[in-house]
């Protein structure tokens, strides 16, 4: 071996240098010679699968360690730290005893299974014997398995990047990253999704010099189809792949395909939706998304909103928060990595700027959720391996700029250190978040699933807030009150306590929850409406407090200190539609129900933009009703009417408000000022009769505005309803 083939071998084991990629960039794409000139000697594959290897074995044992803190936690029981892990093992179970994407057996096809391919992957252990707690079991030893695995990829795609040191040190620090194995051993889809996400872009790598690409699409296309924010990254994959085959064999249409086939299977699981529900979004977007989670939608508060999440994401991935997300200034030297590879190695730019818009586009996709804080930013775990990649090249970069070579060495092996040991010193701290985590979910959910499977009647029917380890351990039917599993309740939880009663009074009788098992605060409605109204009859049946102590930042994985079971009361269910004035009604609008309101174009006019109109529930006497909170004003259409008549509208309504008039249009012309009562507390009747020549159809649309446009004090006040009288 001559003196140069040793300085580049012994160059390439520090992770390269910038001599060797001038040597890179000047290798054509598609030319048959590899683009690394020491990639031919011999010792080195070995040495690198080795090491990779034991890297995988490391992150195995630490997953293994992690699931027993969960078991020490648990009394030896294995309990999922977040509840949403049991909404995968119910679709999995419906799924694996052949009612596809049945939350409950007999209902219409959901969509509340977030990832696709897991659910698939589930069913197939369900099927083969895998059920109950074992499938749980199943669950968390594959997330840690395909944990492990992904180390292993981190580790061959930093060789093949950069270097054999820069792949083993990015995959020592995935393998004791304290999120990916709270991710790993968490019963969620973490895992699987980090390894399709390395495993996809190390197969680019792999298949980039000659620019025909087999695996790649395959890991895109199952990338797509096991998280949403899988399918952005998976789209810039596609894009990468096509540039680099069009720029090697020009426009060749097959090829083209090929790069494009993840799209493809993307737009097949949307069509799905669209499918077997009338929609193309899945319910956790028409639940958590920041486009339909309020009433009304303001652009400017989405945008602000959604800036919001993505501060707080970029703050976690630079390490400077107490949540001991990544070292500190990871994030600097992910985005100087990047920046290093652009620059210096021409041969990865399709794939730098795939990462960055990849990774641009799962910050935003995600943080347009109002979950995307929770769960230990579990939305963006499975992308921390390739960010440490890429971290750790930046590492490696900068030592490059130390003139001298040993100290160059010893300056990356001593940063290399200290983003391990940072990373390190954290890891007992996740382990031990991961075991509280659990308990609390089994003081909660589980604890409640198992108490519902012993005391409530096999027919009941249970409304809930928490929709997995309840369903799955209960072993009753269940109506999902925030609608992830439940069809058309997202809308109506989002609305509030009154859209969300409409809705339930609304279902059969034999569909209809015979009990609840529920907490206050959000997500989802608030609940003490219901216990107030009655529809929740008190007290209690029981209720599970939350014993598990919180974390050291004073935190607990659920937003609630108890969550208790009520037996349901709809004696007075639609005791609100009842006119509360003599005459032949024409129409009703049942304010507060979604259904009425879009016969009736139903909107609210506030005064001020960013006012949330949210429906309210109450009962006065032996009536309970819905209604909406009102600034400024409403519009409505009436149906049914005889031209030429007069027209009474009488309305239910509360208001102590200092302005209480509002001005009345009929189809935009003038019919006079309604004074509200003032009705401090109770709600109480009002009347308003439209002369007999604005009514002019057998539709009338009515408006209802502030005397004084733009100025405050505005018209405020809630209304329960509108009875159209003729």
């Amino acid at each position: 071996m001559t003196a140069e083939t040793d300085r580049e071998t012994t160059e390439h084991e520090a992770g390269g240098d910038a001599e060797a990629g001038e040597v890179k960039a000047s290798s054509p794409i598609g030319s048959a010679s590899p683009s690394k000139p020491w990639s031919s000697s011999g010792p080195l594959p070995g040495r690198d699968d080795r090491g990779a290897w034991l890297v995988g074995v490391l992150a195995l044992l630490l997953g293994c360690a992690f699931v027993a803190v969960d078991l020490a936690f648990n009394q030896g029981k294995l309990i999922a730290p977040i509840d949403d892990a049991y909404i995968h093992l119910q679709y999995a179970s419906q799924l694996g005893s052949g009612h596809p994407f049945e939350y409950n057996t007999g209902d219409p096809v959901s969509t509340g299974a977030s990832s696709l391919l897991y659910a698939f992957v589930l069913a197939a252990a369900h099927a083969v014997g895998f059920t109950g707690t074992a499938l749980l079991a199943f669950a968390v030893a594959f997330g840690v398995g395909c944990f492990a695995l992904t180390t292993v990829l981190v580790c061959k795609l930093g060789a093949a990047l950069t270097g054999r040191v820069v792949g083993v040190w990015a995959g020592v620090l995935t393998a004791v990253s304290g999120p990916l194995l709270w991710g790993a051993a968490s019963g969620m889809e973490v895992g699987l999704t980090a390894a399709l996400v390395t495993g996809s872009v190390l197969a680019f790598a792999r298949e980039r010099d000659t620019a025909r690409f087999r695996w790649t699409p395959v890991l895109a296309a199952l990338l797509a189809l096991v998280r949403p924010e899988g399918l952005f990254f998976a789209l810039m994959l596609c894009a990468a792949m096509a540039w680099t085959s069009w720029r090697a064999h020009g426009m060749r249409l097959g090829r083209l395909a090929v790069c494009c086939s993840p799209l493809l299977v993307a737009v097949a699981q949307y069509a799905f939706y669209r499918l077997a529900t009338g929609t193309f979004s899945a319910n956790g977007v028409q639940s958590k998304s920041h486009l339909y989670d309020r009433p009304i939608f303001y652009f400017g508060e989405f945008v602000d909103r959604t800036f919001a999440n993505v501060r707080v994401v970029v703050d976690h991935f630079n390490g400077l928060n107490n949540t001991d997300f990544a070292f500190p200034f990871a994030l600097v030297f992910f985005l100087v990595g990047l920046g290093y590879l652009l620059v210096t190695r021409p041969e990865w730019r399709a794939l730098g700027v795939a990462v960055i818009a990849g990774f641009a586009a799962v910050v935003l996709s995600a943080s347009t959720l109002s979950t995307a804080l929770i769960h230990e930013l579990r939305y963006f775990q499975p992308f921390l391996p390739l960010f440490l990649v890429f971290a750790t090249i930046g590492g490696y970069a900068l030592t490059r700029l130390v003139p001298r070579e040993r100290e160059r060495r010893f300056t990356l092996y001593a940063v290399l250190l200290v983003m391990v040991l940072f990373t390190v010193v954290a890891t007992p701290t996740w382990a031990v978040r991961l075991g509280r985590q659990a308990a609390t979910i089994r003081d909660t959910d589980v604890s409640v699933g198992a108490w519902i499977s012993g005391n409530l009647p096999a027919d009941a029917v249970v409304g809930v807030k928490d929709v997995g380890a309840i369903a799955y351990f209960g072993e009753r039917r269940v109506v999902d009150t925030i609608g992830l599993a439940t069809n058309g309740f997202a809308d109506a939880s989002n609305n509030g306590a009154g859209s969300l009663y409409e809705k339930l009074r609304e279902l059969p009788r034999g569909q209809r929850p015979t009990h609840f098992a529920v907490y206050e605060p959000w997500p989802g409605a608030p609940m003490r409406p219901f216990v107030d109204a009655g529809v929740f009859a008190s007290p209690a049946l029981i209720t599970f407090p939350v014993r598990t102590p919180p974390d050291l930042n004073n935190r607990r994985i659920v937003p609630f200190t108890d969550m208790s079971v009520y037996r349901a009361d709809w004696t007075l269910a639609g005791s609100g539609d009842r006119a509360p004035v003599n005459g032949r009604v024409r129409d009703y609008l049942n304010v507060g129900s979604l259904e009425s309101e879009q016969r009736h174009g139903y909107e609210v006019r506030p005064q001020q933009p960013g006012w949330q109109p949210y429906t309210v529930l109450r009962r006065q006497g032996d009536v309970v009703d819905s209604g909406r909170t009102v600034v400024g004003g409403e519009s409505f259409t009436a149906r049914g009417l005889t031209p030429g008549k007069p027209l009474r509208i009488a309305t239910r309504v509360l208001s102590s408000a200092e302005n209480r008039e509002v001005r009345v249009r009929i189809d935009g012309r003038d019919a006079g000022v309604w004074r509200l009562p003032e009705s401090p507390g109770a709600w109480t009747t009002a009347e308003f009769t439209v002369a007999g020549e604005l009514v002019t159809s057998s539709e009338v649309t009515v408006e209802l505005g502030p005397t004084r446009p733009l100025l405050s004090p505005y018209p405020e006040y809630t209304s329960f309803g509108y009875w159209f009288v003729q």
